[in-house]
């Protein structure tokens, strides 16, 4: 379970109109895999450059960073930012935006170099939903992108919000760059998941964002058949009552569709829209 925030209409457009001056100060020295929240980029790149690498490589270490957005560090991200932002208006401003984040779930970790109330000194945390966050965390890990391309030397390398994935033919090598990994993200005070991070064959396929690559085809993960199968039904129920209108359920299919055709799905399409009905009562 994740919280997702909504800041009032007001604080968005502020939020809209300071992205508008940062974003392109930043863009220049974002790295070319890294996926989220930029223009011209997105999950469906994202999926396509893990294909491509997953197709060439024997092994990926694929990680998850263990709760992004409510470790991130406030001290530490202020001072990522103010390494390309001067303007002393323009840093009261994001100060303000970092320092009023509502509270976020509670993160207690330790990291070399802590006494025992170390962690309770570092106020953490974004919100998850807000464009300024979403914008945040691709600053955050922006210098461990780079130490991934230029100091591991890694060539094939994706990263996506938290989750990111290395391939390599060597397991060994992978298992180095964990290490590696480890130690750099505690200087940022996060930790990676010790669950969903872990070193797989590629051809046995692999999880990414919503789809399962294998060598020879893409899959939809179950969990998002079940979910959208259920989103259907709350359409068909909407719209029995009037609730929405045919045009509002043809653009949330053909949307649907359009992320489908990223994989193999015509017959998984087929057999989802065959007795798919929808009517007034």
């Amino acid at each position: 379970m994740r919280l997702i925030s909504a800041a009032p209409y007001r604080d968005r457009v502020v939020h809209h109109a300071l992205c508008n001056v940062i974003i392109p100060v930043f863009e220049p020295t974002l790295i070319s895999d890294s996926y989220a929240n930029r223009w011209g980029y997105g999950t469906h790149r994202a999926v396509q450059r893990f294909t491509q690498f997953a197709r060439s490589s024997r092994y990926v270490l694929q990680c998850d960073i263990r709760k992004y957005f409510p470790s991130i560090d406030h001290g530490l991200l202020k001072a990522g930012l103010r390494r390309k932002i001067k303007c002393p208006k323009t840093l009261w401003l994001i100060d303000q935006i970092i320092d009023h984040s509502n509270p976020q779930a509670t993160v207690l970790e330790y990291f070399p170099g802590d006494d025992l109330l170390t962690p309770l000194a570092h106020r953490r945390g974004l919100p998850i939903g807000n464009l300024t966050s979403q914008f945040f965390a691709n600053v955050y890990l922006n210098g461990f992108d780079h130490f991934v391309k230029e100091q591991l030397k890694t060539k094939k390398y994706v990263r996506y919000v938290d989750d990111f994935a290395l391939f390599d033919d060597s397991r060994e090598q992978l298992v180095q760059a964990r290490q590696a990994i480890e130690a750099y993200l505690n200087q940022l005070r996060l930790k990676i998941h010790p669950i969903k991070s872990q070193i797989v064959a590629t051809h046995h396929g692999v999880a990414f964002l919503g789809f399962r690559i294998f060598p020879a085809h893409i899959r939809v993960q179950n969990a998002n058949i079940r979910r959208s199968r259920k989103r259907l039904r709350k359409l068909q129920k909407a719209y029995a009552q009037g609730e929405i209108s045919a045009t509002m359920i043809d653009q949330s299919i053909q949307s649907w569709v359009a992320h489908l055709s990223h994989a193999d799905t015509w017959q998984l399409r087929q057999r989802i829209f065959a007795d798919l009905v929808f009517a007034r009562q």
